[in-house]
């Protein structure tokens, strides 16, 4: 099996040194880029299989290279960022990134953020049944099964599960939840979320209180694994 690619895209050589050490360690084949136009080129020269971008690139911001990406690389792209606002956090999220890390990092999460993001890369809307765990989602027939018993959810707790299973991995913003769930007129009202999450909860996770799947990132969205 060929080891996965990833494309780093940071102008600190220490970063960049410190993240080839530990990604090649683990297995994984390591490309480099210092500006985000070098990054652009050889992300399209040679497709990985995830990119690691940080947002203070010295040519341009990496929300714009971000942005630029999304128009063809659909594969998983993680921000590395030492910016920790919740408004450039959901910027990121709601321009494609899969996932936001603010420096410094912890090495060991980072890896598992990267397990997840290839692990989910390959999903598709056209698959029809998705596992995860003992929970099984039957997308053509709207059927949830725990453990092989089948979970009765309402049409928008379907709805909802179902949205976040389709992006398994991925943190989705409560903005962005709530307009393809509820229509464009409900983002803000997040209360809709906490309430329907919290009863998802109860129907698929052992312990709604320290969940498994269903988590929260805190100010700003969901993700389910």
């Amino acid at each position: 099996m060929s080891k996965a690619e990833i494309l780093i895209i940071d102008d600190e050589p220490q970063i960049r040194k410190l993240l080839e050490i530990n990604l090649e360690s683990n297995d994984y084949k390591v490309s480099m880029a210092e500006t985000g136009q070098e990054g652009l080129l050889k992300a399209a020269n040679h497709p990985p299989d995830l990119i690691l971008l940080d947002l203070g690139l010295p040519d341009k911001s990496g929300h714009t290279v971000l942005k630029e990406l999304r128009e063809w690389y659909g594969k998983p792209i993680i921000i590395l960022s030492a910016r920790d606002e919740e408004e450039s956090i959901v910027k990121a999220l709601d321009n494609g990134a899969n996932d936001y890390l603010t420096k410094p990092f912890r090495s060991q999460e980072l890896l598992a953020r990267i397990r997840s993001g290839i692990r989910h890369s390959e999903f598709q809307t056209v698959i029809t049944t998705m596992e995860f765990g003992d929970i099984e989602l039957d997308l053509t027939a709207r059927i949830v099964k725990k453990r092989g018993e089948e979970v009765k959810l309402t049409f928008t707790e379907y709805s909802l599960l179902a949205l976040l299973a389709k992006y398994a991995g991925k943190v989705l913003t409560h903005q962005f939840i709530l307009k393809e769930v509820w229509g464009p007129g409900y983002q803000m009202e997040t209360q809709y979320l906490r309430v329907f999450v919290a009863q998802i909860r109860k129907k698929i996770e052992e312990n709604p209180n320290e969940p498994k799947h269903l988590l929260t990132e805190s100010r700003v969205g969901y993700r389910f694994i």
